[in-house]
């Protein structure tokens, strides 16, 4: 669900570590505890690996020590903003194969977007890279549901001029969801830009407040308070 994923869906990024969405249950932390063991991977900071701080909306750092991963980070969440649940997400997982025949289940494009929607700078040209290029990929025959995904995400002035120009029906349905494709058939890019930007305010700003009781929590985790 991190930087892995996004390297698998064609907007490259260098990542050091590796950002896995869970099923919070007892079993699968099992499981998940026997995994963690082989890559002698421990906990690197608070909260600990226990499912009441997973459902509450934390995430889990561990740091391996296994020689074949040393030092390799591995960070797990369960419940996220704005993203569905675990059920959800698996029922409509994106499932590659490698070379090797190793199979990599990742977060469905739509739901790595909504997870990457958060207050940190990083995030924000991650996702209007991985928009483009799955518009890039999809565009000479794309599937209506690709289409409302390309009018609902996409951060670029002018992909988003050239689909409501090529689209007029569906912008006129998307335009209800998202008004500032309005500026998309006015041909100022200028206002559009300054559009995509106060919506990128605006979310940052709902993760900042999402996060806020739970950074409380950490601190007094971090200082052993009850």
């Amino acid at each position: 669900m991190g930087g892995q994923a996004c390297v698998f869906y064609g907007a490259a990024e260098f990542s050091r570590d590796t950002d896995l969405a869970i099923l919070a249950d007892a079993a699968n932390l099992a499981r998940l505890q026997k995994a963690l063991d082989e890559l002698r991977a421990i906990v690197i900071a608070v909260p600990p690996f226990h499912l009441n701080y997973l459902r509450r909306g934390h995430a889990i750092h561990f740091r391996c020590q296994h020689p074949d991963a040393l030092r390799m980070r591995v960070d797990v969440m369960s419940r996220m903003r704005g993203v569905d649940s675990f059920a959800k997400l698996w029922a409509r997982r994106t499932t590659i194969e490698l070379p090797d025949g190793t199979r990599c289940d990742l977060l469905a494009l739509p739901d790595l977007v909504q997870a990457k929607k958060t207050q940190r700078d990083k995030d924000w040209p991650m996702i209007r890279r991985l928009v483009e290029a799955h518009y890039f990929q999809h565009r000479a025959k794309p599937n209506p549901a690709q289409v409302r995904f390309w009018f609902q995400e996409l951060r670029t002035p002018r992909l988003l001029v050239e689909i409501a120009q090529k689209y007029p029906a569906q912008y006129l349905q998307s335009v209800r969801r998202r008004p500032l494709l309005s500026y998309a058939t006015q041909g100022g890019n200028e206002d559009l830009e300054r559009a995509l930007l106060t919506e990128e305010s605006a979310e940052r700003t709902r993760d900042q407040r999402y996060w806020l009781p739970l950074r409380v929590e950490l601190e007094r985790l971090r200082h052993g308070l009850p």
